[in-house]
């Protein structure tokens, strides 16, 4: 079984702001490992390894970079959360990241000829 996401679907639910704020705390919450309320560079690092994050979203298979490749691109993305340089991520930066992806993937669907995206097999 696939789950389908539409722009609507991911527009609505940026805009119902207590649903977004509530599952953002929630995944900030279960990323911040250490419970200090920042996310550090190694407790992102260790969730897109545990995520397969470049096979799952970009069918990229992470075996065939190197560990300085994979160190790099983690630093890249960690870096896109990190918008005050500080070396840690904090609930509103996360927050307004996680915001401009959806934000990014939804543009893309509403592009495409698919209208739609088939997120994950369940």
């Amino acid at each position: 079984m696939s789950l389908v996401i539409t722009e609507a679907a991911i527009t609505g639910f940026i805009n119902n702001a207590q649903v977004f704020k509530s599952s953002i705390e929630n995944r900030f919450a279960s990323l911040d490992a250490n419970g200090d309320g920042l996310i550090s560079f190694m407790e992102m690092a260790k969730e897109l390894m545990s995520l397969g994050m470049l096979h799952t979203c970009f069918d990229v298979d992470e075996i065939g970079l190197s560990h300085p490749e994979l160190v790099e691109l983690h630093r890249d993305i960690f870096s896109r959360f990190d918008s005050d340089g500080s070396r840690a991520v904090d609930l509103d930066e996360f927050g307004e990241e996680m915001k401009e992806m959806l934000i990014a993937v939804a543009d893309r669907i509403g592009t495409s000829k698919n209208r739609s995206w088939i997120y994950a097999k369940l």
